[in-house]
């Protein structure tokens, strides 16, 4: 399978973990990793010091995690992208996989008990909805 493998990201252990698996899946299938961060605001401040300026916002804190995150998962062997992409994070994963014609989507199965899996989980809502095959990593105890 070639293509491109989406992951998102959110800086959390457990996001890492679903990342490091989405890598393994395109080491083996050869296949681009693509990282995605979700931001869901417009969020924007601008920070000042004599005549330098610096913008922070929330779209470019989402891709400092999924760059930092694409780094770290780069190796010789693999393609890796990174990106951020407004929306909830299902919402954001999901358009991502649509604008880059996804083959697979890889999500932790984080919040899939308890309380969690009655009230919606990430991976839920993109099992339901992606326009492509979903991997559901289980992320929620350390390898």
């Amino acid at each position: 399978m070639t293509g491109i493998i989406v992951v998102g990201v959110d800086g959390s252990e457990t996001a890492l973990r679903a990342a490091r698996t989405a890598k393994d899946l395109a080491a083996t299938l050869g296949a681009t990793l693509h990282v995605v961060s979700a931001f869901d605001s417009d969020r924007t401040e601008v920070f000042g010091s004599g005549s330098d300026q610096w913008i922070v916002s929330d779209a470019g804190e989402a891709e400092k995690v999924a760059r930092s995150v694409a780094e770290s998962l780069r190796t010789p062997e693999i393609k890796v992208t990174y990106s951020a992409a407004r929306g909830k994070p299902a919402e954001a994963l999901i358009k991502e996989a649509e604008r880059s014609d996804a083959r697979m989507i890889v999500v932790g199965n984080r919040r899939m008990r308890g309380i969690g899996r009655v009230l919606g989980s990430v991976a839920n809502s993109v099992a339901h909805n992606a326009p492509c095959d979903v991997y559901i990593a289980k992320t929620d105890v350390a390898d």
